[in-house]
């Protein structure tokens, strides 16, 4: 019981400072790593998260408590992750009804924009450290990631081509 409280906890407590679901990655790393899975568990669980379907936030909080606690580990995470933000959009989505014709409220946005960028960018980078993307295959498969994404190559279909040639290139060693 102790460890679904614990997860409970930490999932509302990261849900509650962070700002999106990227941006949470980094304070989830710093919170679970160590504590509920391992580094490699969760560059694995991010990686999962990308390519499938859906919100990564839940899908990342789900394979952390499934890891930590199984089946109750997973749905207690995910309802720590649900609960903040579904409570805080209700309130700001009423506050923002009552403002939107405001134009401080856009100039409010558009200064967000720039500090979600490059949390997101710091968490990537700290994620690519991790996973060991500092020789020089990490750097080509980086490479050649952003390559495809300039062209608009849809995300999920480099990651898992990334995956592939890591299985293909990595295993062989």
């Amino acid at each position: 019981m102790n460890i679904l409280l614990q997860l409970f906890w930490t999932f509302l407590k990261v849900n509650l400072l962070s700002t999106s679901g990227p941006a949470s990655v980094g304070l989830l790393y710093h919170e679970a790593v160590g504590r509920f899975v391992t580094e490699a568990q969760f560059v694995q669980a991010v990686g999962f998260s990308s390519v499938l379907p859906g919100s990564d936030a839940l899908q990342l909080a789900m394979y952390i408590g499934y890891a930590a606690g199984g089946v109750p580990g997973g749905l207690v995470a995910l309802m720590g992750s649900i609960l903040p933000p579904t409570l805080i959009i209700l309130g700001v989505t009423m506050i923002l009804h009552r403002l939107r014709r405001e134009a401080w409220v856009n100039s409010f946005v558009e200064g967000l924009t720039p500090a979600i960028a490059v949390l997101m960018v710091f968490t990537a980078w700290k994620i690519f450290e991790k996973g060991g993307g500092m020789s020089w295959f990490g750097w080509g498969i980086a490479i050649a990631s952003f390559a495809a994404m300039w062209f608009k190559v849809p995300e999920r279909f480099v990651i898992i081509i990334a995956g592939i040639i890591g299985i293909i290139f990595l295993s062989a060693s």
